[in-house]
């Protein structure tokens, strides 16, 4: 991808259009403005994909129990047993691993990552993505397959949602209470529900009022729309008039699809996304031979997020859209002499180059689609990282079809939900059936997401302790709940470009926290207070990666618009960046004296 600057724009005049599109967004009520769908429509919120099997509680004890099957469960256990420790439980709500994969059906979805960096543990189970950009099928069926590997189906809970952790001091286990009646001990828990596993849907006036037919669509109905997840033509939509609620990640991954098999589609866009190209293609057996030698995922990783920080990486190995815009801000810092090198001047090649780069899109959009006026509304009036990058080539192109008709709403969103259809703009469109890319909550309460509160030592709840904010020792340990660990990107590396390495980072961390106090023939392991301070003080320290500040246009990066409270101030990353972050912590691991920690 090219990365030489392009002639210089009117910067003042880009900001205030930026500024003018991201005040028709603000809204008072901010992320209360959605509602959850498991709380709103229940029928809406059950599982189609995998029938609920009965069986009897447990009441029996393991090693290690994990709350959540999707990547952090899965390599969590991977490691775990890799170290010899065999007794994991993972307890996941799905009816099977996957996490968000194992919701995510809906027609097209991929991964927005390169698959040779986001799918993990590829080595450690031999296997070859089939493209740059794998679909979900195929990164689902990746889950079962690290399950598999590692014997995780044995004691695995599925279709069991955790409603209450409790630290048990007298015995030095946690009691571990679920929805199916079980109530069985744990040396050690995790947890890692991850951010996108509660689905919520835009709350609008006259949701349960529509007569037709309605999902989320991390609830796909292919018995409604036939097709099926692999891609199959949605024969069933033919003679349907569809709506679709979002114009975010999900949608510019299934309009394609729809946009081929509707009799009309409705494209219902508050502010489009920033779409840029993919070119996704087959990855060659020949050519990935060469790349597979002993250690390549983790080098690849790493240079990907070499490449997203400022810096001169020898090359780019993932040659992507995220790396572009980071070679974009070299290309930028090469044109200051290095005695100006500053963090002013580092932020002043960013935003050219992503000026630069966001024309390009919009361009891109204008020149794709066919009617000027739906080309115009396509155009993302923000900065690149100001909302969830998206890369696609056919999304755009959907919109050249007879039957796809975008209804911008000019920030304003829906209006409401009728008997026959959906208000906007102030007219009804009939349809026969409404879909909800409306996403999944980000920046609710960690508890309230999770859906289960942790009694630590005292008697003290997670919730109680964390009332002004995040607490932690690199974004896993928390004073007073011995032998629970967290899974999340927060007060760690905070690398929200490929989400999948923070997790194999915490994985291996936690794997040898317990591997040493199992060697040893310790009871329990808990972060010192004075250690959980210090990394505090140091997370407040810098801006740690934060993204989404109140000029972007409001979204989840942002908390809507409203911008972050005082308790969100915990929620950043190592100073220094993520690169530095996984360099530090590899160090901490390998020096096998586990600083903050008290093994007793």
């Amino acid at each position: 991808m090219a990365t030489q600057l392009a002639p210089s724009i009117d910067k003042e005049a880009l900001r205030a259009k930026y500024a003018e599109e991201r005040d028709k967004r603000l809204r008072e009520d901010g992320s209360a403005q959605y509602v959850r769908l498991e709380e709103e429509f229940t029928d809406l919120a059950t599982d189609p994909y995998i029938r609920q099997e009965e069986r009897d509680p447990l009441t029996d004890h393991v090693t290690f129990a994990f709350i959540g099957g999707g990547f952090a469960g899965l390599i969590v256990g991977a490691r775990l047993k890799e170290a010899g420790i065999g007794d994991v439980r993972i307890i996941e709500k799905g009816g099977d691993f996957g996490g968000t994969w194992y919701w995510n059906r809906y027609p097209g979805a991929q991964c927005d990552t390169a698959s040779l960096i986001y799918m993990p543990l590829l080595e450690e189970t031999g296997h070859k993505p089939s493209e740059k950009y794998a679909h979900a099928p195929e990164i689902r069926d990746h889950c079962s397959r690290i399950g598999e590997k590692f014997d995780l189906y044995e004691k695995a809970l599925f279709h069991t949602q955790v409603t209450d952790l409790e630290w048990d001091a007298s015995r030095k286990v946690w009691i571990v209470r679920t929805n199916r009646g079980d109530e069985f001990t744990a040396k050690y828990v995790g947890m890692g529900t991850g951010p996108l596993h509660v689905a919520k849907l835009p709350g609008l006036p006259g949701l349960e009022t529509f007569k037709g037919k309605a999902f989320h669509t991390s609830r796909w109905d292919y018995e409604y729309t036939g097709g099926s997840p692999e891609g199959d033509f949605m024969e069933n939509l033919t003679d349907k008039r569809v709506a679709i609620i979002g114009t975010g990640a999900t949608s510019v991954q299934c309009v394609p699809h729809l946009a081929k098999a509707a009799k009309e589609l409705l494209v219902f866009q508050r502010t489009p996304s920033s779409v840029d190209e993919r070119n996704n293609a087959p990855i060659e057996d020949d050519w990935f031979a060469e790349i597979a030698e002993e250690g390549w995922q983790k080098k690849w990783q790493e240079n990907f997020v070499a490449n997203l920080t400022p810096g001169f990486p020898s090359e780019d190995l993932v040659k992507d859209g995220w790396t572009d815009l980071g070679g974009r801000v070299r290309a930028g810092m090469r044109n200051i002499p290095p005695e100006r090198w500053t963090p002013e001047t580092v932020l002043e090649a960013f935003e050219e180059a992503d000026f630069q780069k966001m024309e390009e899109i919009r361009q891109r959009a204008q020149a794709i689609v066919d009617d000027p006026d739906t080309g115009e509304n396509l155009k993302a009036w923000y900065r690149q990282l100001c909302k969830r990058p998206c890369f696609h080539d056919e999304y755009l192109q959907a919109f050249n079809e007879a039957s796809t008709r975008l209804i911008d709403t000019d920030g304003k969103g829906v209006e409401r939900v009728t008997e026959n259809g959906v208000f906007a703009n102030g007219e009804e469109y009939e349809v026969d059936c409404i879909i909800y890319a409306s996403g999944f909550e980000v920046s609710t309460d960690y508890v309230a997401r999770a859906g289960f509160d942790l009694t630590g030592r005292d008697g003290v709840k997670l919730s109680e302790y964390w009332a002004n904010g995040m607490r932690t020792k690199h974004g896993m340990h928390v004073n007073g709940f011995p032998n629970a660990f967290i899974v999340q990107p927060a007060q760690a590396a905070n690398f929200i470009a490929n989400v999948p390495h923070n997790i194999v980072d915490h994985a291996n961390t936690i794997t040898a926290i317990v591997s040493h106090a199992e060697g040893e023939g310790r009871d329990a392991v808990e972060v010192t207070k004075d250690a959980e301070d210090s990394w505090v003080e140091l997370i407040q320290s810098g801006t740690g990666g934060n993204i989404g500040n109140t000029e972007c246009t409001p979204g989840y990066y942002n908390n809507e618009g409203k911008g972050w409270e005082d308790t969100d101030r915990f929620n950043m990353g190592y100073p220094h960046g993520p690169l530095a972050f996984f360099s530090y912590i590899d160090q901490w691991r390998k020096s096998g004296e586990f600083e903050g920690l008290e093994f007793s």
